[in-house]
């Protein structure tokens, strides 16, 4: 008795932590949405909250995205070696995973890392994440921006002509800002490869639509390939680009571009190179000092995250052994309670023979009940027993699926007469609470149409059958049939109710309907005057249309 006592407080458990497990994914999903909503630091907070909240539930996938959300931002940030280790950390969940979404987080995580290395002018690790982003891209905008980012490296790398290889791909983007990033690349690839080449037109063009498109970041580009361009030909030009460059930098505060275009200026302006350098010098430093801030202040983020998951974690684990320590004692009391149930009837119906008329009205009473709780649970018990006992090798999940019938069934008998919170419910109401309570991380169900209206003037009778015949059809579906999207729609027409099921799974013959657990809802179906159709020839799933009169009480 010890042994099924158990098997039964763990059903209860595995129920709660099932809750408990739902609750989790929805607060990591609150935070991710509300990361992605910020556009400032604090979105690295809540990303860091929303990982670790998805490392609790075993979700790799929000695990990978989170992080890769955060290697961007700390590269936006200037934090370079940072943004790396956190993208290196996210392909760790994300590799083990294959959907179009985690390859364009996976492409996106690599092209990330490419570009923090070509800051840290680690040029051949920066050839090596671009070329496992493009192994991963999907999207042919982001493909063609890739390649435009591979190819920069390579001129820088001297490697002329497979840049143009990668800048003639770039160019075939749709988006006007790709287009002219393309095009004063390949120019210049062109021109370092044969100095001969005049790439004027195609620098001037992307300058061009730079301008046309208000963009003040692809303008310093322009201005800064123009200048470098003009150094040896003309010192005029080129400091004049350098000075233009300088300006649109300021006006953005952009200050790696204002270091670049203040070096240049330097070389160029020997009057009044002594006042650029010093701009220079307090620029760097500040540059540098900010950097450093954000390295630690990322850091100090993480760990204080990290300092409230683990509270957090303890006050999860203390609530986890409340709800063991109050299911304890709810198991105890249903089992004393079916014990007393049983003992009260027994003594009853020794008394029922000392009496006439009311005393036979009694023990019919007594014996219907008893017979009820006999069948539901002794006969489910023993039979789960019997498995059990002679059975080299049992499947552990299948007799857990049997208890747990057994159980629900068992609660049903005591509800009857102990529940009357539960009578008090609409009965479209039980119904949803019904469906809904089948839903888990593998299965959706649905459920249209179940208003109040349909049931009107249904008798009590007639609903606690339909109830039995939605839930036989539920258990069915978890046991049988592997889907893992299940609908059910009610219709009435005058004084008729019509259900229609249908769900997604590997669906049954028509000769093995009866053989799947499915004899007592015909059964059910046929005792409130109603008839169900067996949809059995569909390409895949089950569909089972079920129709019966309204019979006023």
């Amino acid at each position: 008795m010890k042994n099924y006592f158990l098997l039964i407080f763990i059903i209860f458990f595995w129920s709660c932590s099932k809750k408990t497990n739902n609750q989790d994914q929805s607060i990591a999903n609150i935070y991710y949405k509300k990361a992605k909503k910020i556009d400032n630091d604090s979105a690295f907070y809540y990303f860091n909250l929303a990982k670790n909240s998805y490392l609790d539930i075993k979700d790799s996938s929000g695990v990978g995205r989170s992080l890769v959300n955060m290697a961007i931002i700390q590269h936006d940030r200037g934090d370079y070696y940072g943004s790396i280790e956190t993208s290196l950390e996210a392909n760790k969940f994300l590799r083990k995973l294959e959907d179009s979404i985690i390859r364009f987080s996976l492409a996106s995580n690599y092209n990330s890392m490419g570009i923090c290395s070509s800051y840290l002018y680690e040029f051949d690790n920066s050839v090596k994440f671009y070329k496992e982003a493009l192994k991963y891209v999907n999207d042919p905008e982001s493909k063609y921006l890739y390649h435009n980012n591979f190819g920069d490296v390579l001129t820088t790398l001297g490697k002329y002509r497979q840049a143009q290889q990668n800048f003639e791909i770039a160019l075939q983007t749709k988006t006007k800002i790709n287009y002219a990033r393309a095009l004063n690349n390949l120019a210049k690839a062109k021109y370092y490869e044969n100095k001969n080449y005049n790439p004027l037109p195609e620098f001037f063009e992307a300058l061009k639509i730079r301008q046309e498109q208000n963009d003040a970041f692809a303008q310093n580009s322009s201005y800064a390939t123009l200048s470098d361009y003009f150094f040896d030909k003309d010192k005029a030009k080129s400091l004049d680009y350098a000075k233009k460059m300088l300006k649109i930098s300021t006006k953005n505060n952009s200050k790696e571009d204002q270091l670049q275009a203040l070096q240049k200026i330097v070389n160029l302006d020997n009057k009044n190179y002594l006042s650029y350098f010093r701009q220079f010098q307090v620029l760097n430093d500040s540059l540098q000092i900010l950097r450093t801030k954000t390295k630690n202040q990322f850091a100090v983020v993480r760990y204080d995250v990290d300092q409230k998951n683990t509270e957090n974690q303890n006050l999860k684990l203390q609530d986890t052994e409340n709800k063991i320590n109050i299911l304890y004692r709810n198991v105890v009391l249903i089992i004393l309670s079916l014990l007393l149930i049983i003992a009260f009837f027994w003594y009853k119906k020794r008394r029922k023979r000392l009496q006439q008329e009311k005393e036979l009205e009694v023990k019919n009473t007594q014996l219907k009940i008893s017979k009820k709780v006999h069948d539901v649970v002794a006969n489910g018990i023993y039979q789960v027993m019997t498995k059990i006992e002679n059975q080299e090798h049992f499947d552990k999940n299948e007799a857990l699926d049997e208890l747990e019938f057994v159980y629900e069934k068992s609660r049903d008998i005591s509800y009857e007469k102990t529940d009357p919170k539960n009578d008090e419910k609409d009965f479209s109401e039980k119904i949803s609470e019904l469906v809904g309570s089948f839903k888990n991380e593998t299965v959706n169900t649905y459920i249209a149409g179940n208003e109040k209206g349909i049931w009107k003037n249904t008798k009590e009778s007639t609903q606690e059958e339909v109830y039995q015949i939605v839930r036989e059809l539920l258990v069915n579906m978890k046991k049988h049939s592997q889907a893992d999207r299940v609908v059910f729609r009610f219709e009435r027409e005058n004084n008729l109710i019509k259900i229609f099921y249908t769900d997604n799974g590997i669906g049954i013959s028509g000769d093995v309907i009866y053989k799947n657990g499915l004899s007592s809802t015909v059964s059910r179906i046929e005792t409130i005057n109603g008839e169900i159709i067996f949809d059995t020839k569909i390409e895949k799933g089950l569909k089972i249309n079920i129709s019966f009169p309204v019979l006023k009480n």
